[in-house]
This record gives C-alpha cells, structure tokens and sequence, in this order.
C-alpha cells in the first residue's frame, strides 16, 4: 500500500508551494517555508535522503502545484520491448522523461526517444495515463506528484545509441527483462504493455 507518510509530504508540499506563490504578507510566507521544512523532515525520514536534500528537491519547484508530466515510448519490434539504461541508477526503462515547456506529449516523446536511443520514431496510439502517486502501481518516493503518458510508438529510422542520460539500449522480451528502474517504470505496466501489443484495440489506460 502507497504510505500515509508519503501523501502527506506531498499534501503538506503543495500546499506550501501554493502559499508561498500568493502569500504578500512576510509572516504568511513565513509559515508556509515552515510547512516545506515539515515536509521536508516528513520525507527524509522515511527515506535515505536526508533533510537537506529533500527540501532542496522541493525548493526547486514554484508557482501553482500541480502534476509533473512524463512522457514514455513503448516500442516494438519483433515481440521485443525497446528499453533504456538509465546512467543515473544503471538500471532499465522506457525511454522518455519530462515534457518540456512548449512541447506537445506527443512531439516530447519522439524527442526523447532520439535523444535517450538514438531511433526515430512516430506516435502512433496513446497507450495509457497512469497517476504515477496511485497505490496500485508501485512505484517508490519522489517528491512531486507526477502523470505518465506511455505512447506506442513505431521506429522509423536511426540506429541505437547512447546518450549523457543513458548508457544501454536495447529490446527485450516479456520473458526476459532486465532489472527495471522502478522509479520509472514497473513490471505491471511493462506486462500491461505487452497485453496492449497483442489486442491492439485496447482502450487506453487512466488512472
């Protein structure tokens, strides 16, 4: 089950963040930075960060809180999934990261698969959208609250490559996956995936 302790660091966080983008009155702001500082306190210990760092995480991000959007590639080839290694962990995902500003989801994740794989790629069907912060998907702390937006995507040039992110690339079938960074994806969603490629009529994911 998703722990208490992590809802409320996020709840706690928001609401700072939140406050201290419309608060004027200097005591106001105040006690908002103080709010961050407890959910700062609440997540470094619960996890091997340590205060410092988690208040430095959630110092990062201003203006009205609302979900970090990231945007991932599934794409196959011969009954294989293609996956990344991530440099930052040395373990596996989908391609993908961050939508950037100006971008849509769509043009994002063809970037990113260029830039972490080195393929070029078209989108082809939208796949899913998982509330990453939802129980029933498992995936370990980070601070922000975050949506995944999986397309399915198909290559249509390029060669695999590395990149400063990344330092593998390769397909893997369902049977036969490599450790996954959970951080980024999981074995349920890998799986949910491959159900997607064999009825491709499914409709997409939420949720």
């Amino acid at each position: 089950m998703r722990p208490k302790w992590l809802d409320w660091t996020q709840r706690l966080m928001a609401i700072a963040q939140n406050g201290l983008t419309f608060a004027e009155d200097p005591f106001d702001r105040q006690r908002y930075e103080q709010i961050r500082d407890i959910a700062a306190e609440i997540g470094g210990e619960h996890t091997d960060m340590d205060v410092e760092q988690v208040r430095d995480l959630f110092a990062q991000d201003a203006g009205y809180a609302t979900p970090k959007i990231d945007v991932r590639a599934a794409i196959f080839e011969d009954g294989q999934i293609l996956l990344v290694r991530e440099r930052s962990d040395g373990l596996w995902t989908l391609p993908g990261g961050w939508a950037d500003v100006g971008e849509s989801p769509s043009v994002a994740v063809v970037r990113e698969v260029r830039e972490e794989a080195g393929y070029e790629c078209r989108v082809v069907k939208l796949l899913a959208i998982y509330d990453r912060d939802h129980p029933r998907h498992g995936h370990p702390f980070f601070p922000f609250h975050s949506y995944k937006v999986i397309f399915r995507c198909e290559l249509v040039g390029g060669e695999a490559s590395h990149s400063i992110e990344t330092s593998g690339v390769g397909f893997f079938s369902q049977d036969d996956l490599p450790d996954l960074s959970l951080l980024r994806v999981t074995p349920s969603q890998i799986a949910r995936l491959f159900e997607h490629r064999a009825n491709p009529g499914l409709p997409a994911d939420f949720d």
